[in-house]
């Protein structure tokens, strides 16, 4: 549960260094964060075993502030670099397209310290007047400021969910009174953001369960501990309520506090025009319980289908699940392999063979890193020579595999016209090509629309990555005519991404629905940039299954040689 603390507080030590004008740590800092963030173990579990260091970006000075932080909850250091320049950078940078220097531009112009200061500033029009930002800075603030605004009260489902499980996994394996333990609300839903964490146990000593819960070394504050709801802050921020149930309510319970409540709204009126009565304690019948021990059996009572918690939305599962007539779901361990990955050949922090390896223990038929290709310089975009080389490393690396086959591929940008400027005979060599956008993403629908058609009808392009280019609370996505972009789709085999970063998962749900019903074909990729992000795997399938998706909607479910088969048609 420290990992996110320690990732936020590395990434504020950067940006108050970037702001300082300090050279080289900013990067170093961020790098640092970033491993640490993207860790599927604990922070602390790294750290007992002495292998800090071993993270990418982690150096000897930053790994005993990481030890501070994780023994004290804060790093001395950074608690007197906040001293010199007293701003909530966290919550001014989460402005989209507010870094560190504008910060700092704001701080000695206008005194800027929170996000209300900055909205203040903006519209009483005082920030186009500073030197270097100017009415599309602040034009850009009043158009994003409510996105930030929103992140500060919901927390993104890749970081929230290994906490909750982190949380209910200590549970159960401390406390041996537990019988049933799950977490519900959004996350069991597998929403993009979360408010806080919900877990429900059933335990013949709830009062050992709600002691143990509130003594916990990693609480803040406790808002409240009573005999069925104990709520805390952690000291990573996020709020856990912990709800102590009865045996004979528990899926009755885990139903209503996994929601919807439009779901459950519906289900409530089905009920009572069955002649029950249907709450978080169960389904009666007159006074007498009939069903909620598990949901399987309140479902049951209710004529339908046991509906999975991804759908449980109120768009028309529930009258599916009465006709028998809902999906078999695409299932979490369904993907044979990833389509889109980047190594330290471009802008990754892991060798092809490092990624390769982490490929393989997730049992992945295939593996391709897709670096980033072109004349992209932010990214470490590789040129033609470079490519070259990278391609002839690839072979050398899946020569030396035997139950992993590696793809060769890129990432290329797509151009404002839709063009590309890259080697198209190179392109023509390689398994996977994916194309996105990278810059430019103020234009019109009209513009963007033609850019994306432009690209889906080169002959070359495979894939077309994260397509509406949003970044959730923080940047909304592109305009698109998505009709045309789902017909073009179709209409030349182009693949369109679930992007799995837990900061994009794009195309979302709905999009995501559409493609299909349209007659398009999905790919899901993490977009990994080192090999911990390899696990995101499982957010971008939760966007399939909330979207209704089937195994064969997603062609990376396929095996190699029908993936090699359709690639080439």
């Amino acid at each position: 549960m420290k990992n996110v603390l320690v990732a936020k507080i590395l990434n504020e030590i950067a940006d108050i260094l970037e702001m300082k004008d300090v050279e080289f740590k900013p990067r170093a800092y961020r790098r640092a964060a970033r491993s640490v963030e993207s860790l599927s173990k604990s922070i602390e579990e790294v750290h007992e075993k002495g292998e800090l260091q071993e993270l990418s970006g982690v150096g000897e000075s930053i790994a005993e502030k990481i030890t501070e932080i994780i023994e004290t909850g804060t790093s001395q250091y950074y608690e007197n670099l906040k001293t010199e320049l007293p701003v909530d950078v966290e919550e001014l940078t989460s402005v989209e397209g507010i870094g560190p220097k504008t910060v700092k531009k704001l701080y000695q112009n206008l005194e800027v310290k929170t996000l209300e200061d900055l909205e203040q500033a903006a519209k009483q029009h005082k920030i186009r007047d500073i030197k270097g930002l100017g009415p599309k800075v602040e034009e850009n603030i009043l158009e994003h400021i409510e996105l930030a605004k929103r992140q500060k009260e919901r927390t993104l489902l890749g970081y929230a969910l290994p906490i909750a499980e982190e949380l209910k996994n200590r549970l159960k394996k401390e406390l041996d009174v537990i019988n049933r333990i799950e977490v519900a609300g959004s996350l069991r839903r597998m929403k993009p953001t979360i408010g806080d964490i919900d877990i429900l146990v059933t335990s013949e000593d709830p009062e050992k369960v709600a002691d143990y819960f509130t003594a916990m070394s990693d609480v803040r504050e406790i808002l409240g501990k009573g005999k069925t709801k104990c709520s805390l802050i952690l000291k990573n921020d996020l709020q856990a309520d912990l709800r102590l149930i009865e045996e004979k309510s528990y899926g009755s319970a885990l139903l209503y506090f996994t929601g919807s409540k439009d779901h459950n709204i519906q289900l409530r009126k089905i009920a009572i025009n069955n002649g029950y009565k249907l709450s978080e304690y169960g389904l009666f019948k007159d006074d007498e319980q009939i069903a909620g021990k598990t949901e399987n059996e309140v479902y049951d009572k209710l004529g339908m289908q046991f509906i999975a918690p991804e759908l449980r939305e109120n768009r028309g599962e529930i009258e599916a699940a009465q006709e028998d007539k809902l999906p078999k779901l695409i299932g979490y361990d369904d993907i044979k392999g990833d389509l889109q990955s980047h190594s330290t050949w471009s802008d990754g922090a892991q060798s092809i063979e490092e990624m390769a390896k982490a490929a393989i223990e997730l049992d992945y038929e295939y593996f391709c890193v897709s670096d980033h290709y072109g004349k992209m310089k932010v990214a470490g975009a590789l040129n033609d020579k470079q490519l070259r080389k990278q391609l002839k490393q690839v072979e050398k690396v899946n020569n030396s595999l035997s139950s992993l086959t590696l793809l060769t591929g890129a990432e290329i940008d797509i151009q404002p016209d839709g063009s590309f400027e890259v080697n198209k005979k190179l392109l023509k060599e390689l398994d996977v090509v994916v194309a996105s956008v990278h810059s430019k993403f103020s234009q019109s629908e009209q513009e963007m629309t033609q850019r994306m058609v432009k690209a889906m009808e080169n002959e070359n392009v495979d894939i077309i990555g994260h397509p509406t280019g949003k970044k959730i609370n923080q940047k909304k996505p592109v305009q698109l005519d998505m009709e045309t972009i789902f017909e073009t789709s179709k209409r030349t085999g182009t693949f369109l991404e679930i992007n799995s970063f837990p900061e994009r998962l794009d195309l979302d749900d709905a999009n995501a629905k559409a493609a299909i019903e349209a007659g398009c074909k999905l790919v899901i990729n993490t977009d990994a940039h080192n090999k911990e992000h390899l696990r995101y795997m499982r957010l971008g399938i939760s966007v399939a299954r909330r979207a209704w998706l089937k195994k064969e909607d997603v062609i990376n479910t396929l095996n190699l040689k029908e993936l090699r088969k359709l690639l080439k048609s």
